[in-house]
């Protein structure tokens, strides 16, 4: 399957309520949103100008299939509605095919619920700098790359466009948003992280690290929001590859990350662009990610 490129969206007949660095965000009615998720690639929290073919319907179809899979344990934000009821216009569905989704409006937490099983990227630098991870003290000794002994828990606040997360305390995120609430992410995000893992272990990927977005519905309910153990949201390496001590290859955008790190570049928008043989690779990647995690 190969789907148009999308880079932003200007859908007529609907309000489009906030353009993020890969979704766009539109209102449908009081209870409702549409969520499409365009080709956009963010690195370093910048917005590059290429888009990465394919990436959309990707992101989206793994978000799908792991909001299906973890229904038994938090219920999340999809309707199961069809854009035909939403979008009027035929060419603009035909645009939306497959990475969008309409989904209950929520009241969003204002924290990034990150779950890390391995010791690695500003993880593995606060390591070495402090032998703590967020705060948290580890064993010495510990290699690039190593498994942790549990999956931990590391909050983030959530960032804007162009702005960098901020790593908190679980005791800050306690005193943002409540105790019982705060007990509630990290037990619901590490039980996602561990039925997760478990399932992409089966399928060759070991995920590293993983961020969650939450909100709470109009009864109060605690619920799974955005998007789901993406390549965007996570770490996934090769299992067949892994070696403790070494930086692994990816499914993800950290392939990305790489090569930009070998620029002279300040980490500032506007992001450089992308040769054309970065975003073939990179447009892989993603579509490797979703055929070795959902293939029957």
């Amino acid at each position: 399957m190969s789907a148009p490129i999308v880079y932003r969206t200007e859908l007529t007949g609907l309000e489009r309520l906030h353009e993020g660095k890969v979704r766009d965000i539109y209102s449908v009615d009081a209870e409702t949103l549409l969520i499409v998720t365009t080709d956009r690639l963010s690195a370093f929290d910048v917005v590059l100008p290429d888009p990465i073919p394919d990436k959309g319907w990707v992101l989206n179809s793994i978000s799908n299939f792991w909001f299906a899979r973890t229904a038994h344990l938090i219920p999340n934000h999809l309707t199961g509605r069809s854009l035909e009821g939403v979008v009027k216009d035929s060419a603009e569905r035909a645009l939306l095919e497959g990475r969008a989704v309409i989904v209950r409006r929520m009241k969003a937490l204002p924290i990034e619920a990150v779950v890390r099983g391995y010791l690695i990227g500003s993880g593995w630098k606060d390591y070495q700098r402090t032998g703590s991870l967020c705060g948290i003290a580890l064993p010495a000794g510990l290699p690039l790359a190593g498994e942790l002994p549990q999956p931990l828990f590391t909050p983030a606040t959530k960032a804007e466009a162009g702005a960098h997360d901020e790593n908190i305390s679980f005791e800050t995120m306690a005193q943002r948003i409540g105790a019982p609430l705060a007990a509630a992410v990290r037990d619901k995000a590490l039980a996602l992280y561990r039925f997760a893992a478990a399932h992409a272990r089966t399928r060759g990927i070991i995920i590293a690290d993983t961020k969650f977005e939450f909100g709470i519905d109009a009864a109060g309910t605690l619920t799974l929001i955005d998007e789901v153990l993406t390549p965007d949201s996570s770490r996934f390496w090769p299992a067949a590859t892994y070696r403790p001590g070494l930086s692994p290859p990816s499914f993800d955008k950290q392939f990305v990350r790489d090569y930009l790190e070998t620029l002279d570049w300040d980490k500032r928008a506007p992001g450089p662009k992308l040769p054309a043989d970065v975003i073939a690779r990179t447009s892989a990647k993603y579509r490797e990610a979703l055929e070795r995690l959902t293939a029957p």
